[in-house]
């Protein structure tokens, strides 16, 4: 769910240690042994093969390695680079609301997810995915809002079947190394062009919250950063633990880890939903070529979503 573009997860590079599979011990999250090199960028097919008739449920996102359960808020804290060099706190924040919305003759489920720089916000976002039959796990599309301040500089959002935009897996049914790499999304009027292959399985791996078995992990790339892998770290019932790279072109030299797992009770997450409606309010009033043309997001309640519990520090 966390996703590599210019302004979200920007600041700087942090003494993370990941645990290596079976020791206790640790190397730096950029370490981490280049277990299948990526096909060629410029060979693969940019898109994926998308059809609506292939989604039967898709709001019901039950997949193990990115499950999306309503009422979810993942926190994240970590280290990055800024333009000018200097490595500043990072936090991100990722809700699973109760929302719904039509995307691609899909109904998807929203997530709302805020970025901070050194304690300041410079990204929230709204995010759309649906789990297909097979139990792939679909970015339908996304609408980003980029800060300096209080002032908006920047909203490149993307929706499948608008200027050329089509959905990609953010995760697979079954992953597994040694499989060729998928698009991630395609959306050229905003240059995204990500791709993902599964690098490693069967890790340990430890966070704040816990420490996890059987981590896997999967590198990221794109068209315009060839030189340059987002390493996301995805654990069993859980998903995405941590935040590493690699690559000479890295810049950000981005690290993150997960602090703090919690389902929302009812009034907070009623609190998120009412946040993400206004961010769709101002989606619909500034992006005039893709967001006005989709459908509005509609409060689709779970009963299950009522209680709260916490893990990780507060």
């Amino acid at each position: 769910m966390i996703s590599r573009y210019p302004a979200l997860f920007v600041p700087a590079l942090m003494a993370i240690f990941a645990c290596s599979a079976g020791s206790d011990g640790g190397q730096p999250a950029a370490d981490v042994a280049d277990g299948g090199k990526s096909d060629s960028l410029s060979t693969a097919e940019p898109f994926e093969s998308f059809d609506p008739a292939n989604f039967e449920n898709p709001t019901v996102i039950d997949n193990p390695w990115m499950p999306m359960k309503p009422g979810t808020r993942l926190v994240y804290e970590g280290k990055s680079v800024e333009d000018d060099g200097v490595m500043v706190p990072h936090r991100v924040v990722i809700n699973v609301t109760d929302l719904t919305k039509v995307v691609g003759g899909v109904r998807s489920v929203v997530s709302w997810d805020q970025d901070y720089a050194d304690g300041e916000l410079v990204e929230a976002e709204l995010a759309f995915f649906a789990q297909d039959k097979a139990g792939n796990v679909w970015r339908m599309g996304e609408y980003p809002e980029e800060y300096d301040g209080k002032t908006m500089v920047g909203n490149p959002g993307w929706i499948h079947g608008i200027e050329e935009a089509h959905a990609g897996i953010m995760m697979q049914a079954s992953p597994a190394t040694g499989t060729p790499s998928y698009a991630q999304g395609w959306a050229p009027a905003v240059k995204w062009s990500d791709r993902a292959q599964v690098d490693q399985m069967g890790l340990k791996n430890c966070v704040p919250v816990k420490c996890y078995e059987d981590v896997m992990v999967v590198a990221e790339t794109s068209q315009s950063e060839p030189e340059a892998q987002q390493l996301k770290y995805y654990a069993r019932g859980v998903g995405n633990i941590r935040v590493g790279w690699r690559g000479a072109g890295e810049k950000t030299k981005e690290t993150l880890e997960l602090v703090k797992i919690e389902q929302l009770g009812a009034k907070a997450l009623a609190e998120v939903r009412a946040k993400a409606m206004a961010h769709e309010k101002s989606a619909y009033k500034n992006s005039k070529t893709v967001y006005v043309h989709t459908p509005p997001a509609e409060h689709t309640p779970d009963d299950k979503t009522t209680s709260s519990s916490v893990q990780g520090k507060p």
